[in-house]
């Protein structure tokens, strides 16, 4: 079974190496669904998933708690056990077969800071908008080709 959705880090991506040596980033997925009850609670949905490769590599610097991510997930399933107390339980895994970052890391958020203030303490101010003085004119007649 497939699936996609928008879904949140529950903590930082923990690399390891598989013993024929492959790398493989495990992540702890959260999706949000359904409504808010009256309490304001939405509940979760928690997968287990895995980037494999050079990608789980090369990523896993920027796949910390909290971020927010796309993703495309891929061989998705119920691993059933059992519990220290005896009683059974399961967990849903996947394996992630492509990703986008979404924004709002954790960083950002705990510090409430917005991009235009992160520019402004980096030294880079926004872009300004103005208003073009004239109508724009057409120069492709005093091209002499």
């Amino acid at each position: 079974m497939n699936g996609f959705g928008l879904a949140r880090l529950g903590r930082d991506a923990e690399i390891r190496q598989t013993p024929s040596g492959q790398t493989v980033a495990g992540l702890s997925l959260a999706f949000s669904y359904g409504r808010k009850d009256a309490s304001g609670y939405r509940p979760t949905q928690w997968v287990d998933a895995s980037l494999w490769g050079e990608r789980a590599t090369k990523l896993a610097q920027y796949l910390t708690k909290g971020t927010l991510l796309m993703v495309s997930l891929e061989e998705v399933h119920i691993d059933e056990y059992v519990k220290k107390d005896g009683t059974k339980g399961s967990t849903m895994r996947a394996r992630v077969s492509d990703l986008e970052f979404a924004g709002g890391g954790a960083d950002r958020e705990t510090t409430g800071q917005t991009r235009h203030e992160e520019q402004k303490r980096d030294g880079y101010a926004p872009a300004t908008q103005t208003k073009p003085a004239a109508a724009a004119v057409d120069l492709n007649d005093d091209i002499p080709f």
